[in-house]
């Protein structure tokens, strides 16, 4: 199907922009202003986020602040009575009986989560001369992701002007630097809005602040029966943060002054913008009393004695400790003399951008550097990128794939420290999820269910019963946010971390776990009730339901679980006796089984899927993100594996569409998973929501769930990390899933499990050199093709392989 400019709304100024040269191949650049959100371009230094849309005339630029939800700290016994129901919901389970079932587990729901909130809108209105025709030309605007700074260009009756963008994680601020080429001739007014509570006050002739509350209570966007679905001044003096945004003006020339309309430039050549923001947030479990009003002004403080220039020069350093670490050329990265929106038509249409999908990959890398630093809240549904009031999803933690798929890239993109905040989140949640494992199930460990937020939510959610057990009552959060625990001491090899904060982590899980399981009519453990988030079946009888028992996602997330435990310990030696339990319980799981058609069964029997195509493909865990299932280890379940993926399809949702990317690369079908990335990166402008076919990317690569959501961004370009470079399956593979299209290319900087930093280089589809690197590793297995070796190596000692593995 052509993809036609219809899709974006176009200024018809652009049509006449004069011939841009060549861009480097990482940036993404434009002819024309955004027009819709998701052209836009994002900005963020962990905490703070900007959506810059490049406007000539009126500017419009979208703030967020990473700790500004709605809500305080969880009700964490919201339904007393839930344990009463977990027997009679297993009685009629073993009886057949799945609808009783599935009504029983609605008397076993908790309440929503919060929702993420957006701070706010600046606006620049630009005052030209009236002289002239006002009309903007040679038009330009673009996102450098090697430095991490947006860029608007235009000029208006011969004056050129020109906006630089950049947040500052060592500085925590955003900075404007405006500038007119011609002497006084930048003349604007800046104000302020917001979606939430708000109020502006003059605080000096160069500052003005915003500031405002967040809602005590918001619903999430698909709730529809309460007619006061956002909430302020709870009697719960603990709910609904506080929240303060500061701008100050430096310039060199003209006029400057403030009133409550906001802030106005007159006569100037030069304006830098400081913009600082806090909240009252604390802690996931106090009240949100933090003295934002005192954050704002020292973060504000701070930076004011800095100039444009210096903070420009210590966010490239810090930015770039972390992006220049990877490095990606696949086919040498022909450059296209094309805007980014340009060439994804084109791209979508058939044409061939290795280039395009090199930029996609560090886009991704670069996503995660912006919405993710160390001492910070992890990455949620959209970044840290919102505009709505009540998000799609609540913009929250979605716990049953979306927030682990966030940051399935960490690690092997050699991003580690990006992944930290994540961990923070695990050790919340768990705090959070023991009171949920004892007072929904009494149970030991803890519990955590498919959604979750800032305050660390953990009840299966529901609103006390209105939610449905498709989804809301999946209760394997715990074990699978364990996971994250052990790929980061699998690449890190860091024994400090797995003794003191991963494994009583996971052994909590596996408590719960273990509680959790119940044996069938065979004697062999199962879960239950069971679901395979969010499909249904449809039984031997004609009969659908979702909750059933022992379904093959929680089996598997568990078999993963204990497995990562029993290795763990082997290494530690500090808990014996519970690994011995753990081997014991592991032998007595439900097996993994094959249908008739082939295929990895996806439920206790044998049923039909009500929509073939579902969406999540959850009973494929043990091929990815797990490790249980391998082409090289057990060929017979990766055959089902395959014909279960052939069966599903290739369309979905676009986090649906990059996991089956990261399916097709295990799978080691690099051709079947580039026919994926080409999926992913369609153009789309679909703006709904849409479950089965709309997934692809908008025009600022943004991924289309749709609506917007981050997660298909990192989970895309995992996929294409493990197309050169596996380490799951006990051996560092090499070049594993290379498509015929990736003819040639260059990889440095990949990491590896057991500690190990990867360069590759291929020619021809075949391995020419690869580089093998020890950060804290000794020994590992490499493999490419049929041909494996031992490697030795020292801590910082490396080996230069060539195609045949031996020594250069």
């Amino acid at each position: 199907m052509m993809i036609r400019s219809s899709f974006f709304s176009i200024l018809a100024f652009c049509l006449a922009v004069t011939s841009v040269k060549a861009q480097q191949p990482l940036k993404l650049w434009y002819r024309q202003p955004a027009d819709k959100w998701t052209e836009a371009l994002p900005l963020g230094n962990g905490r703070l986020g900007v959506m810059v849309f490049g406007r000539a005339q009126e500017e419009l630029i979208h703030l967020n602040e990473e700790t500004l939800w709605s809500g305080g700290p969880a009700n964490l016994n919201p339904n007393p009575q839930a344990p009463e129901f977990l027997p009679e919901v297993r009685e009629a389970l073993f009886k057949g009986d799945y609808k009783t079932a599935e009504q029983l587990c609605k008397k076993i729901q908790g309440l929503y989560t919060e929702s993420y909130m957006p701070l706010g809108n600046l606006l620049i209105r630009h005052r030209f001369a009236a002289t002239g025709t006002g009309t903007p030309e040679a038009y330009y605007r673009d996102l450098d992701i090697t430095n991490a700074i947006a860029l608007t260009r235009f000029t208006v009756n011969g004056v050129q002007y020109t906006r630089e963008i950049l947040v500052s994680a060592p500085d925590q601020v955003i900075m404007i630097r405006l500038r007119s080429d011609k002497k006084g001739q930048l003349n604007f007014d800046a104000s302020t809005n917001s979606l939430i509570r708000f109020k502006n006050t003059a605080a000096a002739q160069n500052e003005f602040i915003m500031k405002g509350e967040a809602p005590s209570h918001a619903d999430p966007n698909y709730v529809r029966y309460n007619p006061e679905p956002v909430i302020y001044d709870d009697a719960d003096a603990c709910r609904g943060m506080r929240y303060e945004l500061r701008i100050k003006a430096q310039h060199k020339d003209g006029r400057v002054t403030t009133d409550t309309s906001g802030l106005h430039v007159s006569n100037a050549t030069e304006v830098v913008l400081y913009i600082s923001a806090a909240t009252s947030f604390n802690a996931f479990d106090k009240c949100p009393d933090k003295d934002e009003s005192k954050l704002a002004q020292t973060y504000m403080g701070k930076a004011f004695a800095k100039s444009f220039d210096q903070i420009k020069k210590d966010h490239i350093k810090d930015y770039q400790q972390y992006f220049n670490r990877v490095t990606l050329s696949l086919n040498n990265n022909p450059v296209k003399d094309l805007p980014t929106l340009e060439r994804l038509m084109e791209y979508t249409n058939g044409a061939e951008d290795p280039a395009l999908e090199a930029l996609y990959f560090q886009y991704g890398r670069y996503l995660l550097i912006s919405s993710s630093r160390p001492g910070g809240i992890p990455a949620n549904l959209q970044g840290i990128w919102n505009p709505i009031l009540r998000a799609p999803w609540s913009s929250n933690f979605t716990t049953n794939i979306n927030a682990q798929m966030n940051y399935w890239p960490a690690e092997m993109m050699n991003l580690s420290e990006m992944h930290l905040p994540f961990m923070e989140f695990i050790k919340n949640t768990a705090v959070t999820g023991k009171e949920t494992a004892k007072n929904f199930y009494k149970a030991k460990g803890w519990a955590v269910h498919h959604n979750s937020d800032i305050w660390a939510t953990s009840n299966p959610v529901g609103d006390l019963g209105k939610g449905s057990p498709t989804w809301a009552n999946w209760a394997m959060g715990s074990p699978w946010l364990s996971q994250h625990l052990w790929e980061h001491y699998a690449y890190t090899a860091d024994k400090a971390f797995l003794k003191n904060t991963a494994y009583p982590l996971m052994k909590g899980a596996a408590e719960f776990c273990l509680d959790w399981l119940v044996e069938d009519q065979n004697g062999l453990l199962v879960t239950a009730p069971a679901s395979s988030p969010e499909n249904v079946f449809i039984t031997e009888k004609g009969e659908k339901g979702s909750i059933s028992i022992a379904t093959t996602m929680d089996m598997s997330i568990i078999r993963d679980l204990f497995t990562n435990l029993i290795e763990a310990e082997e290494v530690l030696g500090i808990d014996p006796s519970f690994r011995k339990i753990l081997i014991e319980k592991k032998a007595k799981l439900f097996p993994l089984q094959i249908g008739k058609k082939g295929n990895l069964q996806e439920w206790y029997k044998d049923w039909e899927d009500e929509d073939p195509q579902h969406r999540h493909v959850s009973h494929l865990f043990g091929l990815h993100p797990g490790r249980e299932i391998s082409p090289v280890t057990t060929p017979v379940f990766a055959a089902a594996v395959r014909k279960t993926l052939e069966i599903r399809g290739d369309e979905g949702t676009g986090w649906s569409i990059a996991w089956k990317i990261n399916f097709w690369a295990r799978l080691h079908d690099g051709d079947h998973a580039y026919k994926l990335i080409r999926n992913l990166l369609r153009l789309t402008g679909m703006e709904g929501t849409d479950y089965s076919k709309g997934g692809g990317s908008y025009a600022n690569l943004f991924c289309a769930h749709p609506p917007f959501q981050i997660d298909g961004n990192f989970g895309g370009i995992s996929g294409m990390g493990e197309m050169m470079l596996q380490s799951h399956a006990g051996f560092i593979h090499l070049l594993p899933a290379i498509p015929g299209n990736w003819k040639d290319g260059k990889v440095t900087g990949l990491r590896a499990r057991g500690g190990f930093e990867v360069d590759l280089e291929w020619k021809n589809g075949l391995l020419l050199a690869a580089t093998i690197r020890s950060i804290n590793g000794t020994s590992a297995k490499v493999r490419y093709g049929d041909k494996t070796i031992d490697l030795q190596l020292k801590p910082g000692q490396a080996k230069e392989l060539n195609g045949s593995l031996e020594r250069k």
